[in-house]
């Protein structure tokens, strides 16, 4: 399995990473798309070895957690398109990995590879931005006041883009916006 092409491309296992309670966590309905089960299947397995998943490894979010997560990236629907009867859990890079052994199928090793490798990527990522964070802190503590600008700049450059918020509702244009017929 080592030199095979990943099931499922790196960027759709980022995407699916998200932050709550401050841990990186994967949500029960995207692990089961990636894992190509129901939710419910995958949550009965969990239930069935609820020993395997300590809090560190996976929790339920409470109803206000899902709630903002339903009006960021629509959680509420089930697999059947219906309402979920229960509150999702979230799997933290612990508890993904306690998953190949529950899941016990090849597609969820392989697939548990992918997710495995993506936590690394972002871990990497993070580190090498602290990093890069700590060394522009130091050579602005060498440098005098001059070169400044320059490190503002740099750290703007690091921060991520703010993007700005559309305003909501229907907007008519006023007649000085629309242009004008010529006359002749």
């Amino acid at each position: 399995m080592d030199g095979q092409v990943s099931l499922v491309p790196l960027e759709r296992i980022e995407r699916a990473i998200i932050v709550v309670r401050g841990e990186k966590v994967i949500l029960d309905s995207d692990l089961a798309k990636l894992y190509e089960v129901e939710t419910g299947a995958l949550n009965r397995a969990v239930k069935r070895n609820a020993s395997r998943f300590p809090v560190d490894f996976m929790f339920q979010l409470t109803p206000e957690e899902a709630e903002i997560l339903k009006c960021q990236i629509g959680i509420s629907s089930s697999d059947h398109g219906g309402r979920r009867r229960s509150l999702p859990h979230a799997f933290t890079e612990q508890g993904v990995a306690m998953l190949s052994s529950v899941l016990n199928s090849d597609r969820a090793v392989a697939v548990n590879i992918g997710i495995m490798r993506a936590f690394v990527k972002l871990r990497q990522m993070l580190a090498s931005n602290a990093e890069l964070a700590r060394k522009l802190e130091a050579m602005e503590k060498k440098y005098d006041a001059q070169f400044k600008v320059v490190f503002d700049a740099i750290r703007q450059l690091m921060s991520p883009p703010v993007k700005p918020k559309r305003e909501i509702g229907f907007h008519v244009k006023s007649d000085d916006d629309k242009p004008r017929a010529k006359r002749r």
